[in-house]
């Protein structure tokens, strides 16, 4: 089934299209838009924010993929992103990673069987200061340790 915007959606669209030089421009908000309607960008949402932005199907395509925050297929219900980059790392954040690969039996990149969790590492997510950290959604949580970790698994079932 093809990707179609609301009239409302479409009224978003052009006001933010009008805060921007080209309609190009407003790509992130757009693409922000339908992910978070449909947690995820499809092929077919991708071409109709390139028609909507009169830009190709291969220039959103592009930014989709650039930006690890942009799901291309269905994400699991909470995106569990642990920073990697080397203050986290310093501050243990691969003993996190460990942990959550055996508390929910699955590697980064690899979502839970019934879809509750996904598990992700990523590049620095500015919170060197309160390292280890772990972004869910869009909420940060530092300072982590396992305990702690579990504590927030617990919460989110």
């Amino acid at each position: 089934m093809a990707f179609v915007f609301t009239p409302e959606q479409c009224d978003r669209i052009e006001s933010l299209c009008a805060r921007y030089p080209t309609r190009r421009a407003a790509i992130l908000p757009v693409l922000w838009m339908v992910q978070a309607q449909d947690g995820w960008i499809s092929p077919d949402a991708m071409e109709a924010v390139a028609a909507i932005l009169q830009i190709t199907p291969a220039a959103v395509y592009e930014v989709v993929t650039f930006y690890s925050m942009f799901e291309r297929k269905p994400c699991a219900r909470h995106h569990l992103q642990v920073c990697r980059t080397i203050g986290c790392w310093l501050r243990g954040s691969q003993g996190l990673v460990r942990h959550l690969e055996e508390r929910l039996k699955i590697k980064p990149g690899e979502s839970t069987p019934d879809g509750r969790f996904k598990l992700s590492t990523v590049e620095c997510l500015g919170s060197c200061g309160t390292a280890p950290m772990m972004q869910i959604g869009n909420d940060y949580f530092e300072n982590l340790t396992p305990l702690m970790v579990d504590t927030l698994l617990n919460e989110l079932k």
